[in-house]
């Protein structure tokens, strides 16, 4: 979607959905300044089909995998999100919203990297203790990828080829997949037993 589409796309979701959680703003200034239009609906969808779950929105911390309460894993980055927490979460995400950039700078060639990084991380993860922590990667601006990036955007698809990403959803996507994908998780952290509580 390009910003004006994103802002449709997110204002009619958010007068459907009606979040009990505050909207995060972008970080851009003056006229540009305003909701973070796919982290919005992101977040707004995942607490609407959470069934009750928590859920890491904004994770402060970095993700740790414990065995029998001891560490075995800490990612090297914070992740956008984790579900239901950061402490042994079923699934991670990134959102990589870029609708107000007008070249394909570092920044953007940055994100793509760092997505890369987490996701050879969840997969040593899964290949030597054989634990599966679900890579999600969310992406909007059409002009950035599809104008300026494409090369970018081959990348992110090869990650996918790859196993470095479990899924990754463009634009309006969100909308349509989310729910499908909340609906996974939430019976993935049942089948784990519900929520541990997290170490101090």
């Amino acid at each position: 979607m390009d910003v004006d589409e994103a802002r449709q796309v997110f204002s009619a979701l958010n007068a459907k959905l009606r979040p009990s959680r505050a909207v995060p703003m972008n970080k851009q200034k003056g006229e540009k300044k305003s909701e973070a239009y796919l982290t919005g609906m992101v977040n707004m969808l995942i607490e609407a089909h959470a069934e009750g779950l928590p859920c890491n929105y904004d994770p402060r911390s970095l993700t740790t995998i414990t065995e029998n309460g001891v560490p075995i894993r800490t990612l090297a980055r914070r992740v956008d999100g984790a579900f239901p927490t950061t402490v042994n979460p079923v699934a991670v995400w990134e959102i990589k919203e870029y609708y107000y950039t007008t070249t394909f700078g570092s920044r953007v060639a940055d994100g793509v990297y760092e997505s890369l990084l987490d996701g050879m991380e969840v997969e040593e993860l899964r290949e030597s203790e054989g634990i599966d922590v679900k890579h999600y990667l969310m992406v909007d601006s059409h002009f950035t990828w599809w104008e300026c990036g494409r090369s970018y955007l081959c990348r992110m698809v090869d990650m996918l080829h790859m196993g470095y990403v479990d899924e990754i959803l463009f634009g309006k996507e969100v909308v349509e997949e989310m729910p499908r994908i909340m609906a996974e998780l939430v019976q993935m952290v049942r089948d784990k037993g519900g929520v541990k509580a997290e170490p101090d």
